[in-house]
This record gives C-alpha cells, structure tokens and sequence, in this order.
C-alpha cells in the first residue's frame, strides 16, 4: 500500500469514527454520509443478491442496456483480460447485469456479492464505482479506502453512467475494478470513452427504429383528413405531427391508449397501433365541424359495413352490434350499459373494455370513451330511415329499407332497435293502404309470412273500384 493509499485508509477509519477528515474528497464524504443515512454498515452490510438468475437472463436479451453490452466489451476487452481485472454492467437501478474476469478475480468478487443479480447501489452498497456514478450522474472513481464497505477498500473502481442520448433516460453503467496496486490512473477516461461510445450506438439504434416505425405506421396515422393528428413512441416521443409543432415533443406522462387532456385543455385521444406500441394520436377538439361522416349500413346485413375517412370496413358480428349501439346513443353508453344492451343481464364490463381496445384499431379517434361514445358526424342507414318515416312516401321507404337491422342479431339492444323500425315501417305500410307498396312488402324475404299484411292486400284487390 503507497503512502497515498495509507492516508485515505487513516481518513477513513477517523470519518467512520465520527470525523470529518479534510483528506476525503467533498464527493466521497458526502456519499459516505448518504450511506448512513439509508443505514448502510461498512463492517455488516453486503450488497443484496435482490434477482434470481432467470430475471437476469431476461434482461440480459431485454434490456437496453444489452444491445451495447458487446460493444463495450470489445472496447474494455484488454482490461477485462488483465488479472484481478473486472467489467460489470449494471441498470439504472444498480442491479449488476453482466459481471466478466479471469476466474480468480470472480472467485474473489462472488464473496463480496459483486455477481450478476445483485444491487450495488448507494443505498445497498455505500460508495461504489457503479452506486456513486448513478447516484452523481457522471463518470466517477472510488480509490479503495474510498469505498464505504470494508470489504471492497482493496479495489478501485472506475464507473461510467451511460443514457439513451434521444431520450435522456438513464440506462445504466459500466465499471472496471482491479486491485489499487494495480489501478491505472487513464482507467476512468477510458471507461468514461466506452459509455459515449455505446451511447453514440444507441443513439443511431433509436433514430433507425424511430424511422422504421414512421415508415410502417405514418401513413395510417395522417390518413384523418383535417384532423391535428402524431404518431407517438411507447417513450412518450412525438416521432411526427401534422401539423407540425401541435403536440409537446414529449407527451409528459407514459402513454395509454383512450382519451387524454393536453395542459391547454384540448381533448385527444391515443389509439394504440401495436402491443407495445408506438400511438396515433388525434385532436378531438373540433371534429364535428372539421370530420368527415363515419357512414354506417347496417339495414339487411348481419355484419355491419361502414366508411370512414375514404377507408371501408366490413365489421365483425359482435362490433357490428356495439357500433349500431353506439350510434343509437349519441349521447353515449357506459360499460355496464353497453354490456347489458349486447350481453344481456350477464354481460361483463371487462368484455366489452376488450372488445372496444380492438374496435378501436378500426375506428380510431373516432371512438370515444367515458362514457363509449361516436365522435364526429355519423351517417347510418337505419337512422336516416327512422328519421324519414316521418316526411317520405312509402315506395320511397320501402326502397331506403334493405331488410331489418343486423337480422341475425341477438343483442338485446339491437332487437329493440330493429323491431321498433320494422314495425313502425310496417305500419306505414299498412296505414297507407297502397297495394303496389303491400305487395312488395310480402314478397321479401322479411314480409313474406305477414299474414295481415297479406290479408289488407286481398281486401284492396276485392273492393269495389
């Protein structure tokens, strides 16, 4: 041990005894009192092995972090080769992700926990390459008496902070740890040069991925004619806007797919695009007048059809029932509501939550929630038609009238709708009296049993000219 490293040990065993030796550096001795302050021993605390070895190996393939593992590897190769060298990774958190050494050096650092799994962070393990560079956000060294713990004040550790440059988000550090004796001063440039380096790497990854998903998504986005709309990364990153400048860069909490308020009070809603992301986003302030009508045929067919923004869709079964609801209910329906009118008694909110998650992959910012509802101008046939029984002849209802509502249908409350506009278009033509108009009536496939509809058409045919 040099005469400098003996001065630090002094220091430190007078700081451990309650002084404030002038010999410790500001940023030490204030580390070492956090470490108390979170209860830390220098003589009984050992860093907790907190993940067992599956958890490791997941993030070993999944986290950030591991996409430039190799990369400051190959850049730290010729320390990790030295003897009693180490390199070790770690999260944001301070768990130790990948730890690499000639054997003997990982022999030794198994006994003092410095194994993958473990958490070396101030608050577990004092001053530490790894717990301090997180702690201080910036490259720092520990020079063994440094060190909080007493198992570690053999060893000096250079450590290195490493953030996504795109987001800001802190990833992680690197660290190399040898005996002092053997500690090389240019350690923590190096280290500090390795976490640029990867950080300049996972800059270029996100950029590439920030374009794939504006390739693959962008044109499903702007296609919302008049509407302020942006795709958004599962981060929170706006990764483009139309029109530009609208949304904040970043949406400042983790996106989640339904209605949202930006801090100028405009509504939007965010519509997932895949399962871990990225959203559309769309301003719903306004869509009335600026919208273009969602079109709904839903008369004569058992799975609904509808138009929207130039796109067509031909529903299933079940949102075919939901979206007839929907627009039946401009006002809008809740959960329960909606899942009593298509489930009945029985129906579960949480079904009809999932099938909404999936609707809106066709429906988009068009569909809102709180309570469900249809944003925007709707156009659906069996509204217009109720709406017209009122003002039109009969020959020209009969025409608008291409069999019931959804006739496979068995949604509570979607055979209320379709029986109430049966019998009431029925009723026109009974009221009416005109044999052309009864006559087409019996003759569908919807009419054809209606035997006092048939009967008033035979008392026409008998009764006097």
């Amino acid at each position: 041990m040099d005469d400098s490293t003996r001065r630090l040990a002094r220091a430190r065993e007078s700081a451990l005894s309650g002084q404030r030796p002038a010999q410790v550096r500001p940023e030490v001795r204030a580390s070492w009192d956090r470490a108390r302050l979170q209860g830390v021993h220098p003589d009984r605390s050992l860093p907790p092995i907190e993940l067992a070895a599956d958890r490791v190996r997941g993030l070993q393939r999944e986290h950030p972090m591991a996409s430039v593992w190799p990369t400051l590897l190959g850049t730290l190769r010729d320390a990790a080769t030295q003897p009693g060298h180490l390199i070790f990774a770690s999260d944001s958190a301070g768990h130790l992700l990948w730890v690499m050494g000639d054997r003997s050096a990982r022999s030794v650092a198994e006994g003092v926990h410095l194994v993958p799994g473990a958490l070396w962070s101030e608050g577990k393990a004092g001053t530490s390459g790894v717990g301090t560079a997180l702690a201080l956000g910036r490259p720092f060294r520990v020079r063994g008496p440094e060190h909080f713990l007493s198992v570690a004040v053999d060893f000096t550790c250079s450590a290195a902070p490493i953030r996504n440059p795109v987001t800001g988000e802190l990833l992680g550090a690197i660290d190399v740890t040898c005996p002092t004796r053997a500690a090389n001063s240019l350690s923590l440039s190096l280290v500090a040069a390795a976490a640029r380096l990867a950080e300049a790497h996972l800059g270029e990854q996100t950029r590439q991925q920030d374009e794939r998903l504006r390739m693959r998504y962008l044109e499903h986005v702007m296609r919302h004619k008049g509407i302020h709309s942006a795709l958004v990364g599962a981060d929170g990153r706006v990764l483009h806007s139309s029109p530009g400048g609208w949304l904040p860069q970043r949406w400042p909490w983790p996106p989640r797919e339904g209605p949202a308020t930006l801090p100028d009070g405009r509504r939007v809603v965010f519509e997932r695009l895949s399962a871990s992301g990225p959203f559309a986003v769309h301003c719903t302030d306004g869509v009335d007048s600026t919208g273009e009508a969602l079109l709904l045929h839903a008369l004569g067919r058992d799975r609904a059809w509808i138009r929207l923004d130039g796109a067509a869709h031909e529903l299933s079964a079940r949102h075919s029932e939901i979206v007839v609801l929907l627009a039946a209910h401009p006002a809008g329906l809740t959960a329960d509501a909606l899942a009593r009118q298509t489930y009945g008694q029985g129906g579960k909110t949480v079904t009809v939550r999932a099938e909404m998650t999936r609707l809106r992959r066709v429906l988009g910012y068009r569909l809102g929630s709180d309570p469900y509802r249809l944003l925007g101008q709707t156009v659906a046939d069996f509204l217009s038609l109720d709406d017209a029984l009122a003002t039109e002849g009969v020959g020209e209802l009969l025409d608008r009238y291409r069999g019931p509502l959804l006739p496979s249908s068995r949604a509570e409350g979607v055979e209320a709708l379709r029986d109430r506009l049966h019998q009431r278009l029925r009723g026109k033509v009974l009221s009416h009296g005109d044999a052309d108009a009864m006559t087409r009536w019996i003759t569908t496939a919807h009419g054809r049993d209606d035997l006092p509809v048939r009967q008033a058409l035979e008392r026409t045919a008998i009764s006097p000219m």
